[in-house]
């Protein structure tokens, strides 16, 4: 990576991508938090930016930080001095920055009913459309599987196929059988082993974690599925609770 600051200086490999640091707050949330939590909030907050191809300068990162040796705690130390004494000289030493408006904040005991609750809410009750920027067509919101077979398993929707595939597989889904689906996300495994003639089993349970009500899939999923809100099914148990508190619909 090369670095640029707020003065204009730059320093690092010419042809690398750059991490644009456009006030004194981006390395002070970095001090203060150093790592994941430091950098994202400094990243949302406009603090922070990259120029140039942002997965690429990812990978060059992790590549880096794998060759490098890991500093025993005399290392570590000596690190942590010498980023300190840099921040006084570039008169960074000041209280943390307050966090992004944007950040989630819960507060009452861990894991408790009420605070699970508010953190799935802020993880998902957010548009469609947000996911639709990181999924691939289909939706599916679990890990992808490459392969390794080819050229065209690079691609995330031939991974997320690959993934569905591996899954049916062994299963061992075979077409006039019944699936049930549960935590079922927009559906991308349903859909999947519908177009296979694999048949849903009565109805599919899925936590809705949207606020708005809608299917996690829109009318699309619904159509495949059979599903309906206004036709519950016949032989459906008593509603059942998830562990953070959602009912489950009938």
């Amino acid at each position: 990576m090369r670095l640029r600051a707020w003065d204009g200086s730059e320093a690092g490999p010419a042809d690398a991508p750059v991490l644009v640091a456009r006030s004194p707050r981006a390395l002070q949330r970095i001090l203060w938090h150093p790592g994941e939590l430091g950098l994202a909030r400094a990243y949302v907050s406009g603090d922070l930016d990259v120029e140039g191809d942002l997965a690429d300068g990812l990978r060059r990162v992790h590549a880096a930080g794998a060759r490098a040796a890991r500093p025993g705690p005399l290392g570590v130390a000596r690190t942590a001095l010498a980023a300190i004494q840099a921040a006084a000289r570039l008169g960074l030493l000041a209280p943390p920055p307050e966090p992004p408006h944007c950040e989630l904040r819960v507060r009452g005991r861990l894991h408790s009913r009420a605070r699970d609750q508010a953190v799935i809410a802020g993880h998902y009750d957010v548009p469609s459309a947000f996911y639709q920027l990181i999924l691939d067509p289909s939706m599916a919101y679990s890990c992808a599987y490459w392969d390794g077979r080819g050229p065209e398993t690079r691609d995330l929707a031939a991974a997320q196929h690959a993934k569905l595939e591996l899954i049916r597989g062994k299963l061992a889904l075979e077409p006039g059988q019944a699936l049930l689906d549960m935590g079922c996300g927009w559906g991308s495994l349903t859909i999947h082993a519908a177009r296979a003639r694999v048949r849903p089993g009565g109805r599919l349970l899925i936590q809705q974690m949207s606020r708005d009500g809608r299917a996690p899939g829109g009318a699309a999923w619904c159509r495949c599925t059979g599903w309906s809100r206004r036709s519950p099914c016949p032989s459906s148990p008593p509603r059942r609770r998830t562990p953070g508190g959602r009912p489950l619909p009938r």
